[in-house]
């Protein structure tokens, strides 16, 4: 048995949580896990080994070159950075040399973009490990996933003689906006696999409580909308001018009367609305985000159609140019009975632990575009809840969470993967 302990835990999540890095530049935390996981003799594969370029959903290469600046100040390898190619990500592979089972394990690694608190009751301001990234925090807990990858990984590497099969740990980048799992799922990476689990930590559960089959995973699309007109003086020549705002406002307001869906719930919402240079100018340029949710993928498809629809006729109706962009996106997601009751039996072996049969999601998560394509090659696929009480709501400047709740995690999955292997 391997001797991971919550104190090697503890220290892994706070040195992740001291370098916070947002989808597609955590180049820094790519090399961090890299050299820990290859540390362990283990196949480590990065760059378009496992991420597909052409479905990373929004990359800008202002923040790819910001994490890598960020990476060389860190004097992170650059033979290591160069096989990267730019992207982000990475799985280890672990092979016990015994046929058995393919099974993959999923851990996000990106933070959010808020600004952590400098309040002394803030446990990582008081205990010395806050964020040193301005206007980035892991607001979410994908630190505390990391290390409990990390713990799995030396856990798998201790126990090989005793497992049979294989182990694919991968660590995937850009989950906030939900932009990462298709590139890494259209990577193939997961084609071979027989189970997938994945996990998070809180969210909807508190200490103790360990929700073994969540339900209502909501599908979604992040959409950009960007309208291109003309400019003009608006006294004195606005017969010149196409205006990209008034579209842009159509197209908001024409949106958010989409019918709803008879099918089963359905959501959307445009978040941000820029345009505009001059009270006295035409408008020339105007961005939209929006998104779109909705029970399953046939209702979330139709509300990101009829979207796209509403953007071109709004644009048709102006004279305008328009583009449109996938910025993310997320499925839902049917647990495996098999799984469930896997889970359910080691769940069972923890006396200090509540299984909570089922409860509502209630949001979106990209580890189900993982999941699906796994189930859609003929495997099985969990994911689950570990309950930890949180100081404040995720994504918020004063969020922490239960540390402890990192070592439930990590025997809840060491569990699976001896009843699987």
């Amino acid at each position: 048995m391997s001797n991971i302990t919550l104190e090697k835990l503890t220290e892994w999540r706070r040195e992740f949580h001291q370098y916070p890095e947002i989808g597609w530049s955590e180049f820094l935390t790519t090399a961090k896990i890299v050299e820990e996981l290859r540390g362990l003799g283990l196949d480590v594969k990065v760059g378009p080994q496992v991420i597909n370029p052409e479905y990373a959903f929004g990359r800008q290469q202002n923040v790819v070159e910001k994490g890598l600046a960020v990476a060389r100040k860190h004097q992170v390898n650059e033979d290591l950075l160069a096989e990267m190619q730019e992207l982000t990500g990475c799985v280890a592979i672990f092979d016990s040399g015994k046929a058995g089972p393919t099974i993959a394990l999923r851990f996000d690694i990106d933070c959010v973009g808020v600004t952590e608190s400098t309040q002394e009751t803030h446990r990582p301001k008081n205990d010395n490990f806050s964020s040193c990234h301005p206007g980035e925090m892991h607001a979410c807990g994908h630190d505390g996933h990391i290390a409990i990858g990390l713990a799995v990984a030396h856990w798998l590497v201790a126990n090989k003689t005793s497992l049979s099969g294989k182990v694919k740990l991968l660590f995937q980048p850009a989950e906030e906006g939900v932009r990462g799992a298709r590139a890494m799922a259209e990577s193939g990476i997961v084609d071979d696999v027989d189970y997938f689990l994945g996990a998070h930590l809180g969210f909807i559960a508190n200490s103790g409580e360990i929700v073994i089959n969540p339900t209502h995973f909501l599908c979604t699309t992040k959409l950009d909308f960007r309208f291109k007109g003309a400019p003009s003086h608006a006294g004195a020549e606005p017969e010149l001018g196409r205006n990209a705002l008034a579209g842009a406002c159509h197209a908001t307001t024409q949106m958010l009367g989409i019918s709803r869906h008879g099918k089963g719930m359905s959501r959307i919402n445009v978040g941000v609305l820029n345009a505009g240079e001059g009270r006295n100018v035409t408008p020339s340029y105007a961005q939209m985000q929006v998104e779109v949710r909705g029970e399953n993928e046939e209702i979330n498809r139709f509300m990101s159609e009829n979207a796209i629809r509403m953007a071109e006729g709004s644009a048709h109706s102006f004279q305008l140019e328009m583009e449109s962009e996938v910025m993310g996106e997320a499925v839902d997601l049917t647990n495996d009975q098999e799984l469930i009751d896997t889970l359910a039996s080691v769940v069972g072996q923890h006396a200090e632990l509540t299984a909570v049969a089922t409860r509502p999601f209630g949001g979106s998560e990209d580890a189900t575009i993982l999941a699906k394509r796994v189930q859609r090659h003929g495997g099985k696929s969990l994911y689950f809840v570990v309950g930890a009480d949180r100081t404040a709501g995720h994504h918020q400047a004063n969020f922490d969470f239960d540390e402890k709740q990192m070592l439930t995690a990590y025997q809840l999955y060491t569990g699976c993967l001896v009843s699987l292997m």
